[in-house]
């Protein structure tokens, strides 16, 4: 029996997807605007949420429907642990703090690993799935956008265990097809997926007034510097 689920999922989610691209914090991200501060506090955030995601799917890593996409060479709790050093210091863990967004996230991944181990599928395929298909061109964005060299920074978006992405996300998708589910199974976990791009907009929603006021702050710099250099240019013509 095929549950089709990875269709279902796909075209269930296209909506929220597109919504998700159109918060500023990602519309800007994607045109190059990344600011460091408001970068890693999103990294942090991102920190707690899979750590929690991980632990919980491994703690289901025998259930007759979790285990079967429980796979480790995705866990990304390693690679952020490498970015959080780069971007707080060795002593990242005392400085670092999770978001009322972020809370909320991990809060939900707790409840429904208790309740409805289930529903762990849709956020893990929201989450990896996503990292997955556009890892290197954000990578490279980052790269650009906070000059940073390679190898710092940017640990998240690497996946050095899997050799060839398109053929995991193929593999993962299959396995999600072959999952023994009813309808009635297959549509909570649509719409959970749903609601974990709905946790994912709001923590990038938090983090829109950092970067307002840091690109109102850069603008400002420019100006002045403007100004100062049109001064003195004024001065020596004098």
């Amino acid at each position: 029996m095929s549950s089709n689920l990875a269709s279902k999922l796909r075209i269930g989610t296209k909506k929220a997807h597109t919504m998700a691209e159109n918060v500023g914090f990602v519309k800007c991200f994607l045109k190059g605007v990344v600011e460091k501060t408001s970068y890693r506090k999103l990294v942090a955030n991102f920190y707690f949420v899979y750590s929690a995601m991980e632990e919980e799917m491994d703690k289901h890593k025998n259930h007759p429907i979790v285990g079967k996409i429980n796979f480790p060479q995705l866990n990304r709790k390693q690679s952020l642990e490498e970015d959080l050093t780069y971007y707080y210091g060795a002593n990242w863990r005392d400085q670092i703090k999770v978001s009322p967004a972020g809370a909320a996230y991990v809060e939900r991944i707790r409840k429904i690993s208790a309740t409805a181990p289930e529903l762990l599928i849709s956020h893990s395929y929201t989450r990896y799935m996503g990292d997955l298909s556009g890892g290197q061109i954000l990578k490279g964005i980052a790269q650009n956008a906070m000059n940073l060299s390679d190898g710092d920074g940017t640990a998240f978006y690497e996946f050095p265990e899997i050799s060839d992405e398109k053929a995991f996300k193929a593999n993962y998708r299959a396995a999600l097809d072959e999952m023994p589910l009813d309808e009635a199974t297959c549509d909570r976990i649509v719409e959970e997926a749903n609601d974990a791009f709905g946790v994912n907009m709001k923590m990038f929603q938090e983090l829109e007034g950092n970067l307002v006021k840091a690109i109102g702050q850069m603008l400002f710099n420019t100006l002045t510097r403007r100004r100062t250099r049109g001064s003195t240019e004024l001065a020596t013509a004098e």
